[in-house]
């Protein structure tokens, strides 16, 4: 197996990759619902002013999402992971949305469901309710006349513009009430996106979630489930146990999806995240392994993928996407690793030497000598030798 000097804390060090896993093939159904929040790949040859415009790769991008269901995974299309907000606008995410949805349909049994939010409308003093309504109205509008199932994102508007839960219930609840069929609602915390800091008119977490609990509870036949993103299992957990029947709780907890995936006596999480992008295959196997009831191996496959998502998820989490598209560019799934908005500048090379090591470990490097080849070359950039 090829070795490589790697930077650490103390300087370099040698590093010799290890053989990758063999995951089970999966196939669905799964005893859980899976989505994997999906990159987008930049067009790194396109001439453009790499911090400003967002350039895709379209054929690149939607290759992987055919990756991912093929592996059995759900895409969730046009969310934070695909840089909304960060790189990716309105107009270029409708672009993104419609050209999965068309590639959906010539998979079968592919799931997809598209973000809907209020990103074209810019946070400010004079952005009232009725404003974020309107723009509300206008993206889920846009996904339903694509024919696509809308994921309700957070919105920074309304963040900046309500004055306390009341106006967060009249906006869900006239959102709601609009949609043709049932959405999942992201609760996206501030440490994803500091713009998000009081959602649901509180900076207590847990005052936020009764606020979300009562439009969720008044509005239930509309809602499939809700994905909240606060990186604190016991705060997933104590919203999952008052969620009306019916509704799903989809984890957002990139630090432990996986004991709340395999959940208690008292129920389960579904999954929604970020993480599964570049962890797909395993992902697959151990929801095999869990459909027979075999969680010492559901475990044992996803255990060792939690210190690389940790890793990856790290503070400042909003970052997390610079090391998604890292693992796509080491596992040969785009040609290159450059990133809508620059964002591959936004982790340093210490932090995407450990991510390699991490990947290592968790038998996700799938082709070792690929992997070393690109880090080799990333390293010299870098004035590696």
């Amino acid at each position: 197996m090829p070795t490589l000097n790697l930077p650490t804390p103390e300087g370099l060090r040698p590093f010799t990759t290890s053989t990758p896993r063999a995951f089970p093939q999966a196939t669905p159904p799964f005893p859980r619902i899976a989505l994997a929040a999906a990159h987008v790949v930049a067009d790194p040859l396109a001439a453009q002013d790499p911090w400003l415009d967002a350039k895709v790769d379209w054929d690149a991008t939607i290759a992987y999402r055919r990756h991912l269901w093929s592996l059995g995974l759900g895409v969730v299309e046009a969310m934070d992971t695909a840089q909304r907000g960060m790189g990716l606008d309105w107009v270029a995410a409708q672009e993104l949305i419609r050209r999965s949805l068309d590639a959906a349909k010539d998979v079968p049994g592919a799931v997809i469901a598209s973000g809907a939010g209020t990103d074209h409308l810019a946070p400010g003093p004079d952005v009232t309710i009725d404003d974020v309504i309107r723009a509300y109205e206008e993206q889920c509008e846009a996904v339903e006349r694509l024919g696509g199932r809308i994921i309700l994102m957070a919105s920074r508007a309304l963040a900046k513009a309500a004055r306390g839960p009341a106006d967060y219930e009249r906006v869900y609840g006239r959102i709601l009430a609009g949609v043709k069929q049932p959405v999942i609602i992201h609760w996206l915390g501030e440490m994803f996106d500091p713009a998000l800091d009081g959602y649901w008119g509180s900076g207590d977490h847990y005052q936020a979630m009764e606020t979300a609990l009562a439009v969720i509870a008044a509005h239930a036949a509309k809602v499939d489930g809700v994905k909240i993103s606060l990186l604190d299992k016991e705060k997933e957990i104590a919203m999952r146990r008052r969620l009306p029947r019916g509704v799903r709780m989809y984890t957002g907890d990139d630090f432990n999806y996986a004991e709340l995936i395999a959940g208690d006596g008292q129920g389960h999480s579904d999954a929604l995240l970020g993480i599964f992008d570049p962890i797909a295959p395993a992902v697959g196997g151990a929801l095999a392994a869990l459909s027979r009831n075999d969680l010492a191996t559901f475990h044992e496959i996803l255990v060792p993928t939690v210190p690389l998502s940790r890793h990856i998820f790290q503070a400042p989490t909003r970052f997390y996407k610079t090391g998604v598209v890292f693992m796509a560019w080491l596992n040969g799934h785009q040609a290159h690793f450059t990133m809508v908005g620059g964002q591959q500048s936004a982790r340093s090379l210490q932090h995407l030497a450990e991510l390699f090591r991490l990947a290592d470990a968790a038998g996700l490097l799938r082709d070792p000598d690929l992997a070393a080849a690109r880090m080799r070359a990333l390293l010299a950039v870098h004035g590696v030798a």
